[in-house]
């Protein structure tokens, strides 16, 4: 078609329910909308809420200060309390808590990397084995990955240098144009090769993906405007962080898991309702799925003055 024009636009027939028809039917998915973006922003507040006590834990460390000004940390109990100095040491990082200790962050996690299945072998895809790209990761915007693009068969991942990277470890996107974006995955899921994942070694998953978080701001920091698109093997064996003392960690983890799991499980409602919003609209549309004109429009769905 060489040209399209308002008239041909308006001789294109159309099956377009009744307006009361539609109204019902905006109500219906404008109510699931604003569920699914309830939950976005809870996820984001509960997220805030553990990178703020990673912060006054392991960047400020408000508790070793309260000691050493004589004083009871707050917020914490007096076993928690117990596990922080009451003094500081120098370092290469800086004044850090005493007896602490910096070196590199695979100390404390393993480093996994992933692969591709042959891309023309269609028995290696359209399976049920979830597989994360770069894309996948870098479009995330959540503390948990649970769905990806594609997905492989297990003969792609038998096939190929793809690995199942374990649920909760953290995925870091190591080049391109996103480089230095990361999640969670909230599910066992293969990976390709253009990101790392770190898995804890010490069970504190949680902890991990919070100072992840503070060493890749840290490295985009100290690049100085230069461009930050390769993320390799290297740079997590040179680059050294805060080694936390195990007992440290593991209270944190048990603070923040809480925090976590209620972001998980609210990214898991929001991909099923998300999913019925989406089979619904056809059906609806279609007639073959009837809507109450009763229903009371969300304000999303309210088109009097749209």
């Amino acid at each position: 078609m060489p040209a399209l024009n308002e008239g041909i636009i308006r001789r294109i027939p159309l099956k377009i329910p009744p307006l009361p028809e539609q109204k019902a039917i905006a109500a219906v998915l404008g109510a699931l909308d604003d569920k699914i973006e309830l939950n976005r922003r809870m996820n984001a507040t509960l997220e805030a809420m553990a990178r703020a006590l990673f912060q006054s834990w392991f960047v400020d460390f408000d508790p070793v200060r309260a000691k050493l000004d004589g004083r009871q940390p707050p917020n914490l109990d007096p076993a928690t309390a117990a596990l922080f100095p009451d003094s500081f040491q120098d370092s290469e990082l800086g004044h850090i808590p005493k007896g602490w200790e910096v070196g590199s962050i695979l100390q404390q996690a393993r480093l996994l990397s992933g692969g591709t299945p042959k891309t023309d072998v269609a028995d290696y895809w359209n399976g049920d084995i979830p597989w994360a790209s770069a894309k996948d990761v870098s479009q995330c915007g959540e503390a948990f990955l649970i769905a990806t693009e594609r997905c492989i068969t297990q003969r792609g991942l038998d096939k190929s240098a793809t690995k199942m990277i374990p649920e909760f470890a953290t995925v870091i996107v190591a080049r391109g144009a996103t480089t230095g974006r990361l999640t969670m995955f909230g599910e066992t899921i293969a990976m390709n090769q253009t990101c790392y994942a770190l898995h804890t070694k010490v069970e504190a998953p949680f902890a991990l993906y919070c100072q992840t978080r503070n060493f890749i701001e840290r490295m985009v920091l100290s690049a100085h405007g230069s461009v930050f698109d390769t993320i390799t093997t290297r740079t997590f064996e040179t680059t050294n962080v805060l080694l936390l003392p195990f007992e440290v960690l593991w209270a944190f983890d048990q603070q923040v898991a809480p925090l976590f799991q209620q972001i998980r499980a609210n990214l898991h409602q929001s991909h099923t309702l998300a999913t019925l919003r989406d089979s619904l609209l056809p059906k609806m549309l279609s007639g073959s799925v009837t809507v109450s004109e009763s229903v009371t429009p969300s304000p999303r769905a309210n088109y009097d003055h749209g």
